[in-house]
């Protein structure tokens, strides 16, 4: 079964895969640690859905996760709570200006949630009901968070393209 699932959804997957990973060895990791979970939790599967989305919400929860391990890892814990770490990562992350104005660049500079969500909409062409099954967050939060990746990217491009 778990078979038939990969040769269905593994490419769509491993695409996904790498567009939110770095490079190559992480999507990798990611791929594979995606279908360890899968293979786990295949009994709490609810058929009512489509399994791709629930899927790319297994894979980007366990990018996220990974995702802040590093990040956390990264810097000393000076922060008196989480929340105000997490304001400053993404302020960080925001006024970050991409080297060379490519469009891509400019997204991967996007603070974590607004580029996943972009990546999710635009890169791997799912709709709004879509995107907010796999991010597990309500439709307006996904329509919210790319009308706001908008003008971030706008301000970033800076009259590079045309949004």
């Amino acid at each position: 079964m778990v078979d038939k699932l990969i040769e269905q959804h593994g490419r769509r997957l491993y695409g996904l895969c790498r567009t939110l990973c770095a490079n190559p060895v992480d999507a990798d990791d990611l791929y594979q640690e995606t279908w360890l979970k899968v293979i786990r939790k295949m009994d709490l599967y609810n058929s009512s859905y489509e399994f791709e989305g629930w899927l790319t919400r297994i894979c980007v929860n366990i990018y996220r996760d990974n995702w802040r391990r590093k990040r956390i890892g990264l810097f000393f814990d000076g922060f008196a709570t989480q929340e105000i770490k997490d304001a400053v990562m993404e302020n960080v992350a925001a006024t970050d200006k991409p080297d060379d104005h490519e469009p891509q660049d400019a997204v991967n500079q996007l603070p974590e949630k607004l580029r996943i969500t972009v990546l999710l909409y635009y890169f791997r062409d799912m709709d709004i009901n879509q995107t907010a099954q796999a991010l597990g967050i309500p439709p307006g939060t996904v329509k919210s968070r790319l009308n706001t990746a908008k003008k971030m990217l706008k301000e970033m491009l800076k009259n590079e393209i045309e949004l």
